[in-house]
């Protein structure tokens, strides 16, 4: 089954749900418990023993994981943030949403959509109490190094992992490198259950702070108290409505036993895409073959070399060929309520990709003639 209504005839993303899906679904409805409970548990678990993390909480978007892994890492008001401006915009605001400050720093180049630890050890100063990272389209970024830095100078590291929920460097999963990760279950994410998140951590103290803050405080929830666990509860601190439904998990659970199936498909698919996209002149690929072995092959970004001519690129999918696109990403530094807070940034590498860059349709569901009915529309624009 998939979504139905009106779309491009080849879209970006195409979400299917299996009947499998929807009579998990239809369980917690018969069942009458709606909000959090136990279905919310045996995902925080499963999603867990994923990673190899110690801890996981759902939440109800991956912006909520963020800012309560900034919380957790004790950000507030004074402090620097060290965030990608190649991002969703939600990576910077949660610091914002602390009553601290992002600092943007650049990415690598049209090569790697990372996060330059070069440059981040540039914008350190005696104000910076956290380094978040994205993998950016789920290929991970310099985890190892970025660490490396933020030990040595006791600055905490967080994970914007909301592309990478099966992606890894040396067997060791993304969300495990830093102080805490943010995963996004948004509707068009390689795990997908139409809004959620989930934190995740080592760290036993940032795991119950965000326990506690994800339902306004409270020692705790309705689930205890029905089962009487516990009989009433205390607000123990000022906290927020960031819970997950257990409708959402129930989606989770029945779609996390096809994501390492879904996940390899990615990969299938975007090395197909790389060996047809490289015969073409005026476009680049980021990263390399060897690189989606490890990544969740989230997004499927192109480069126009020549960036004057991506937006005409991008109406010639559109209206001759009825392809949809996307950008991954404007710069954050560039949009207006960044611009009027902090002033001008000068970020070449992330400018040029907000510039160039092109996200084509890939899911699993797509099939070679799709695809090469995609290839031969961006040859063509090119041309």
């Amino acid at each position: 089954m998939h979504a139905t209504g009106t779309f491009p005839e080849i879209p970006l993303f195409d979400l299917r749900l299996e009947p499998e899906d929807i009579e998990a679904v239809l369980d917690v409805m018969r069942s009458g418990w709606l909000t959090m409970g136990p279905r919310i548990a045996e995902f925080e678990t499963v999603f867990a023993e994923h990673l190899g993390t110690r801890h996981a909480i759902a939440v109800s978007s991956c912006t909520a994981a963020l800012h309560l892994a900034y919380l957790g890492a004790g950000v507030g008001p004074g402090d620097e943030v060290i965030v990608p401006a190649m991002t969703f915009a939600a990576t910077a605001a949660a610091a914002l949403y602390c009553r601290a400050t992002p600092v943007f720093a650049d990415i690598l180049g049209p090569h790697d959509l990372s996060l330059d630890p070069a440059d981040v050890e540039r914008k350190i100063t005696d104000r910076t109490k956290a380094v978040t990272v994205v993998h950016f389209a789920g290929y991970p970024a310099p985890v190892e190094e970025l660490k490396a830095l933020c030990d040595e100078r006791g600055i905490a590291l967080i994970e914007d992992a909301a592309h990478a929920p099966d992606a890894d460097v040396d067997g060791r999963m993304m969300g495990t490198w830093g102080l805490a990760g943010a995963f996004s279950f948004f509707s068009n994410k390689v795990l997908a259950c139409g809004e959620g998140g989930i934190l995740t951590t080592d760290d036993d103290d940032v795991a119950a702070l965000a326990r506690s803050l994800r339902s306004h405080g409270m020692t705790s929830g309705s689930w205890s108290r029905f089962t009487r666990e516990t009989t009433g509860y205390d607000a123990v601190g000022l906290g927020y409505n960031y819970r997950l439904d257990e409708p959402r998990a129930a989606l989770l659970l029945s779609r996390m036993r096809r994501l390492e199936r879904d996940v390899a498909r990615r990969r299938e698919l975007t090395l197909a895409y790389r060996a047809k996209l490289a015969r073409i002149d005026g476009l680049s690929l980021p990263y390399s073959d060897t690189d989606v072995a490890h990544s969740t092959c989230y997004v499927m970004p192109v480069v126009v070399d020549d960036e004057s001519r991506r937006d005409g690129v991008r109406r010639h999918l559109r209206d001759e060929n009825v392809v949809q696109t996307s950008l991954f990403y404007p710069a954050i530094h560039e949009f207006t309520a960044y611009r009027e807070r902090f002033g001008t940034v000068s970020l070449p590498h992330s400018e040029h990709i907000a510039r160039a860059e092109i996200t084509i349709p890939l899911f699993p569901e797509m099939d070679e003639p799709t695809q090469d009915r995609v290839v031969a529309a961006l040859a063509e624009a090119l041309a």
